[in-house]
């Protein structure tokens, strides 16, 4: 039988990718969106759902469930970027992010739980980021609330191990999709003390983004792990680069590794 899944902001970007990929390959698929009547060309069905929202998420996985009568894999893709120095950044916006990047696949995951634990079986795939991995100057936010995800991914793993429930997390490097439009940005201040580096380094992400890998490097990688036997607890995709910064920074002293960071970004 088909394997149903659910991925969470599938109506664009790696979402849609991975979606579209896992369809051509014989999945039963559901995408989500906060606005599902803005995708009626997509080619699997787009839900309504919004990770902040533990009503939209009810609903939409028990209309899955009862059309399907099972839910194997979810893939929690949706999130939101956010730059700005921290100082200047309200406390408000930085709530939003962690309510959407964090709070938000937890949410998802709780949701999903019973059934699969009804199952004996399922498989979550959390969508990180490489830069969860370091705390990155003007995303320090969006580098946290992906840390986050990744740690407590590595703590839900060890508390599901008994319903045979597997979880992971792939991290994504920069990728060529609409992520830098979709970012909130806090904005450039003419009498702001941050106003030259966070301007240029703004420009450098965007380029960065603009630059990014083929989205279906991303719809391969989990196809891939979807198809393992037992997932590994992370996973990172992206430039070689972008990957080996992660290994830098295990073997690097800190204050090394954080003037390659002040390098790389011309601070």
């Amino acid at each position: 039988m088909s394997k149903v899944v659910l991925i969470t902001g599938g109506s664009s970007g790696i979402g849609k990718s991975i979606g579209e990929f896992l369809k051509a390959n014989g999945f039963i698929v559901y995408g989500t969106s906060r606005s599902p009547e803005n995708y009626k060309d997509s080619i699997f069905p787009i839900l309504a759902l919004d990770v902040k929202d533990t009503d939209t998420i009810a609903n939409t996985v028990a209309t899955i469930i009862e059309k399907e009568g099972k839910l194997d894999v979810v893939v929690n893709n949706a999130g939101a970027g956010i730059t700005g120095p921290i100082e200047e950044i309200p406390n408000a916006e930085i709530k939003n992010n962690f309510d959407t990047n964090f709070f938000g696949p937890i949410n998802v995951i709780k949701a999903v739980l019973p059934q699969m634990r009804k199952q004996n079986s399922g498989l979550i795939i959390n969508v990180t980021s490489i830069a969860g991995y370091m705390g990155l100057p003007y995303r320090g936010v969006y580098s946290a609330s992906k840390g986050a995800l990744e740690l407590i991914t590595e703590a839900f793993r060890m508390e599901l191990k008994d319903f045979n429930i597997k979880m992971t997390n792939v991290a994504p490097g920069d990728f060529a999709t609409n992520i830098a439009a979709g970012r909130y940005h806090a904005p450039l201040l003419d009498n702001s003390p941050y106003k030259k580096p966070y301007g240029e380094t703004l420009s450098l992400m965007n380029s960065h983004v603009d630059d990014g890998s083929d989205p279906n490097e991303m719809a391969k990688a989990v196809f891939s792990i979807i198809n393992s036997k037992n997932p590994k607890i992370h996973y990172k995709v992206g430039a070689f680069m972008q990957k080996f910064s992660i290994v830098l920074k295990r073997i690097l002293p800190d204050t090394v590794y954080e003037k390659m960071l002040m390098n790389h970004y011309k601070l």
